[in-house]
């Protein structure tokens, strides 16, 4: 992020024209919280570097409930990267994390199969 005043311009228009903004994967960098207060993202994703060994220590647990409980408070929605079992989805849902993602959820796919595959459930 070179240009911070351009990146809240562009950000800005993204969302005039209905974009959702992410921010990835929040927390691996002191820049993180600058980049959280200054630009105009939605959507908060918490790095899987804390999301992955939530079941098992206790300070990415903490790790993990300051970064959701610092995004509920600014009005964003969080997700949580690297979430690979069923122990740390139960963590998630416990602290009120929105959404995950990983692969016990799912495996990353080619775009169009992914399209056919929600085509077909409807």
């Amino acid at each position: 992020m070179n240009n911070m005043n351009l990146a809240i311009k562009v950000f800005g228009r993204l969302k005039e024209l209905g974009c959702i903004i992410a921010l990835d994967d929040f927390g691996s960098g002191l820049s993180s919280f600058g980049y959280l207060k200054k630009l105009p993202v939605d959507v908060v994703k918490i790095d899987g570097l804390f999301v992955r060994d939530i079941d098992v220590n206790e300070m990415d647990y903490v790790m993990v409930r300051s970064i959701n409980d610092l995004a509920k408070q600014m009005g964003k929605i969080t997700v949580a990267e690297f979430v690979e079992n069923n122990d740390i989805i139960d963590k998630l849902v416990e602290l009120g994390v929105d959404y995950g993602q990983g692969y016990i959820i799912g495996r990353p796919k080619p775009i169009q199969q992914l399209a056919d595959e929600l085509m077909a459930a409807r």
